[in-house]
């Protein structure tokens, strides 16, 4: 092996490798600056900068171009054509120069625009690794190798079932396992890299002594060392980002993984062979201390700050005319009693239908709150030992809640279960039929042409997805009585349901957090959503993400079958809060595909509330009409044939790259009374949350939404505007090149790294943008003190708002949009005059 790297040719003053702890420290610091990334099944909206909310957004945009080649703001042309068009105005850009803090840039509007119409467009400019500098002088693609090697490698390690053989090495770890594959294969030396198998089994065991081992020989110091790790890291950022979700979810529990760590061993070992490999000429050892110095003190690209002040600019543009939308509004403190009273998840989607339902019926009144209903969860299907997450990826499921059979005595439960149990695994030896290496070209060839009928309905949209009884188990008449079991009980060791006292808690709580403690209508409809779709490896990133990925139904009819519970109405009561005898909870799904509304529990509904639910379902109707008549405008329908049929029928196109826009357009959040924003149609692109300052003792609830869904919106927020701006490391490329790897995510092709984000047409019609880049402008009625306090008082918030990585206004006692958070706690009027903290 080649003797280690020294400085003491360069001409600068020698600086000593970082030694193995402060290696590991580095190392540790590097992997906490990866965004993690969700497997297929429970794909969420993750910010894709999470790692680098400590820094402000122009100097995370300097990180991002070093560390991947990657924007944080779209081409300079996009903002220019928008300020030559009038969308962007120069008051914008004097404004976002005024901010300051931009490096090295001219002050004055035309001086800044000569800049930047001046300097021609550069790519930019990312550190470069040993592999790429070994690559770039042999003219060779050493890191399209490299990329392809360690994803194959990822693809085996961490599938989550799709492959029907596993890799035996997984058990030894991922370094440990990765060397003791790369140490046999003969693919890389074969590619041209003759020696490395014999340099990797020369490599040390253990992933902790390869790290220190490798700076050592490489001589990285400790100035570099930081942006090194973290552009190895993103070198593979993808499968990066999987192995960050690991680690995050075994912290959310308290374990402890190392699979990050590992992964950064095995993206050095790469470095570290092709170091060993190279012949030391002048020209790499020079190429290598060059880098080592940029590393450590990475030149601060101009363009990159120029297009940041541009972004700012954009934003300011877009908020001028949000801001003016906010009128006089009088919130009345003794509302009549509403029929309906219906709760929709803060999604933006349920903005169009909330506006829909409204308007067809006055008597119904329509509240936001987190799509999990305040219920964080496991629930476990009827027949199953375990279930999903459903609340936020930043919460762990406090309660385990089964499913049961409405009405079922324990010798009707007990068939069905045993049924589920037979059909289940008849699907199971079925599926390992179809795809065993043996059987699957006889399966093919005996068994495809039976499949004609359903790839005939299926291509022509003929068919409705249902659930595929082999898979779900469960018959049709039963799936109707399915229902959550509040009740403690006990599964596999594990406490179930809630008791009594825990039952009145979460009731309480939810209430008060839903600003709903007097005036109930007579059925209050607690709607979660989901989205229909076939054929798509992201649908789970339509739906709820306040409930891990998963579709919201069972959080909705766990909190309405504990709001009607009579004892804890009865201890609810005692705390204050009286529920009228004849307010009846009912769970529902919006499906955000086709804007039907299912309710849940109708058989259990009296006598007294049939003509109040029917006359609901009329109006679900209705509204669902709507609503789809708004949304088709986006949805490229075709004129002279019915609306409701065409999008309804998306759901069911196995073709179809788009169903719906999802969370495309997001652009705002309010936190206020219904009554402020119930005159403006935002356009499906705000999240309403129903909030009630006057009735937040302590501000409590205020603390809960902006350390909570403020953070989850900003990430969804972040991730379409992240996906918008530079798909290509941010997002998932084309979806119709798109692979599924191990059920965890997809390749773009056959080979490459783990995409993480958004596809192309996720927030791209073809022709133009449907998402608009825009940072996140939260709105929020509460006194400025009191959001003082919580900025204060929460470092995740403060890094938000501080940072610029959202946009913070107050709304005030009249309903219009009045300051502005400026930073370090200080705020302005909207017109730009300084408040005082406390105003």
């Amino acid at each position: 092996m080649n003797a280690p790297f020294s400085f003491s040719e360069s001409g600068v003053a020698p600086k000593a490798p970082a030694d193995a702890v402060k290696a590991l420290e580095a190392a540790h610091a590097a992997t906490n600056k990866i965004a993690p990334l969700w497997s297929l099944k429970t794909f969420v909206a993750v910010n894709p900068y999470l790692g680098l909310s400590s820094q402000r957004f122009e100097d995370a945009a300097q990180t991002m171009a070093q560390v991947a080649g990657a924007r944080m703001t779209m081409p300079r042309a996009f903002y220019l054509e928008a300020l030559d068009s009038g969308r962007i105005s120069k008051a914008d850009l004097a404004a976002a120069l005024e901010e300051g803090g931009y490096h090295g840039l001219p002050q004055d509007v035309e001086s800044f625009l000569s800049l930047a119409r001046a300097e021609k467009a550069q790519n930019l400019e990312v550190l470069p690794t040993v592999t790429d500098i070994l690559g770039h002088q042999s003219d060779k693609d050493w890191t399209g190798l490299m990329v392809d090697k360690i994803s194959a490698y990822a693809a085996d390690f961490f599938d989550e079932g799709q492959a029907s053989w596993v890799n035996v090495a997984r058990e030894a770890g991922l370094y440990a396992g990765w060397k003791k594959t790369a140490s046999v294969d003969r693919s890389v030396d074969i590619a041209g890299l003759r020696g490395f198998r014999k340099a990797v089994k020369a490599m040390p065991d253990t992933a902790e002594d390869l790290i220190g081992h490798a700076v050592s020989l490489l001589g990285v110091n400790e100035e570099a060392i930081d942006l090194y790790f973290h552009r190895l890291l993103m070198s593979v950022g993808g499968w990066a980002a999987y192995a960050r979700q690991k680690v995050w979810q075994a912290e959310l529990y308290d374990r402890k993984d190392t699979c990050l760590l590992e992964f950064l061993a095995v993206r050095l070992a790469w470095d570290l062979a092709l170091w060993d490999l190279a012949d030391h000429t002048p020209r790499f050892v020079g190429a290598w201390k060059q880098a080592l110095q940029e590393h450590a003190t990475p030149r601060h690209q101009q363009a990159v700050s120029i297009a940041c002040v541009f972004q700012a600019a954009y934003d300011k543009a877009w908020q001028r005319d949000f801001i003016g939308r906010f009128k006089v509004t009088q919130v009345n403190k003794t509302p009549p009693r509403k029929a309906v009273q219906a709760a929709f998840c803060i999604d933006v989607r349920s903005e169009v239908y909330r506006r829909a339902l409204e308007t067809a019926s006055a008597d119904i009144e329509t509240i936001g709150f987190a799509g999990f209903f305040g219920f964080p969860i496991e629930y476990v299907p009827l027949g199953q030992r375990h279930g999903g997450a459903q609340c936020p990826v930043l919460l762990q499921p406090k309660f385990i809640v089964c499913e049961s059979v409405a009405g079922a005595d324990k010798n009707e439960q007990t068939g069905i279960l045993d049924l589920r149990v037979f059909r289940r695994q008849a699907a199971k030896a079925w599926k390992s039929f179809k795809l065993a290496a043996v059987a699957s070209f006889a399966f093919v060839e005996t068994m495809g042409l039976t499949y004609l009928g359903k790839l005939a309905t299926d291509a022509l949209g003929w068919s409705r997805p249902v659930p595929d009884p082999l898979v779900d188990g469960i018959d049709k008449d039963v799936q109707a009585r399915l229902t959550p079991d509040i009740q403690s009980g006990e599964l596999a060791g594990r406490v179930t349901g809630f008791n009594d006292t825990t039952r009145v808690d979460m009731a309480e709580a939810v209430l008060t957090a839903m600003s709903l403690k007097t005036n109930f209508a007579r059925i209050v409809l607690l709607a979660g959503h989901g989205s229909t779709t076939v054929n798509n490896p992201h649908a789970s990133g339509l739906d709820c993400g306040a409930c891990g990925g998963h579709t919201g139904e069972a959080n909705a009819r766990v909190a309405a079958a504990i709001l009607n519970d009579a004892q804890v109405r009865a201890g609810l009561k005692q705390r204050g809060i009286e529920i009228p005898e004849d307010t009846l909870f009912l769970g529902a799904l919006h499906d955000t595909t086709t804007d039907d509304v299912q309710v849940y529990g109708e058989e259990a509904v009296p006598a007294s509330h049939q003509d109040d639910l029917a006359q609901l379902k009329r109006n679900l109707a209705e509204a669902a009409s709507m609503a789809r008549a708004e949304r088709a405008a986006t949805l490229n329908i075709q004129s002279g044939k019915s609306v409701d049929a065409q999008v309804i029928a998306r759901a069911s196109d196995w073709a179809q790259v788009r169903p719906e826009w999802g969370l495309a357009g997001c652009a705002a959040f309010v936190a206020a009374p219904r009554e402020r924003t119930a005159a403006l149609d935002l356009g499906g692109r705000s999240f309403l949350h129903s909030y009630n300052w006057q009735d937040d003792n302590n501000y409590g609830v205020l603390e809960l939404i902006m350390t909570a869904p403020m953070i989850v919106a900003s990430w969804i927020s972040l991730q379409y505007y992240g996906s918008t701006v530079d798909n290509k490391v941010f997002g998932s490329g084309n979806k119709v090149l798109h692979n599924v790897v191990g059920t965890v995510g997809v390749l773009e092709g056959n080979g490459g790294d783990l995409r993480p984000g958004l596809p192309v047409q996720s927030v791209h019609d073809g022709e133009k943008l449907i998402h608009e880049p825009l940072r996140l402008n939260v709105v929020i009625e509460a006194p400025i003190e009191a959001m003082n306090g919580v900025i204060e008082k929460h470092e995740a918030v403060h890094q938000l708002v501080d940072n610029g990585w959202l946009n913070l206004f107050a709304l005030d006692e009249n309903g219009q949009i009045s300051a502005r958070y400026t930073g370090n706690l200080n705020w302005e009027n909207v017109a730009g005059s300084p408040l005082s903290e406390a105003a």
